[in-house]
């Protein structure tokens, strides 16, 4: 007897269909012999740390992050750095323009699993100007950089 399809191609002999794993309607297999992915060397030795000048968020000393925890935990830390942002912002005086997060996925070279391997996040803080001294730096700093950066193509 055989199992197949529209072609001979496909035909599958029933004999051979003992040595199928049978998978559930949940995606779980039933086997004894569950394979566990393990970390390679590589990705056991991977290390993460924040090299910003922000002294309140994590990752300020080197620590290992599983690959596949790899999204949250850096999602999370970029978004203690925005948190930081939102509240510098909420002085008076000070609006959150923008804020940008970006994550930066890698491959291990052993093992091929993708992580993400880091995350820049660039935030835009606009201040009132409610100090008239600052308002005299400005125009003073204005006027020295005036013409140094000169577009040489026109």
């Amino acid at each position: 007897m055989y199992i197949g399809g529209m072609s001979n191609n496909y035909i599958i002999p029933v004999s051979n269909i003992s040595k199928v794993t049978p998978v559930n309607t949940d995606n779980t297999i039933d086997s004894s012999t569950k394979v566990q992915p393990t970390e390679c060397q590589t990705c056991k030795e991977r290390k993460y740390v924040d090299g910003s000048n922000e002294a309140d968020v994590s990752f300020k000393t080197p620590g290992h992050i599983a690959p596949e925890q790899s999204f949250a935990k850096v999602s999370a830390h970029e978004r203690e750095h925005v948190a930081n942002a939102m509240a510098k912002a909420s002085k008076p005086g000070a609006k959150l323009v923008s804020s940008r997060v970006t994550l930066q996925m890698g491959v291990c070279p052993e093992c091929g699993r993708t992580y993400v391997a880091g995350g820049v996040t660039n935030t835009q803080i606009r201040y009132t100007e409610s100090n008239p001294y600052e308002k005299n730096r400005k125009q003073l700093e204005g006027s020295i950089l005036a013409g140094a950066n000169i577009d040489a193509s026109a």
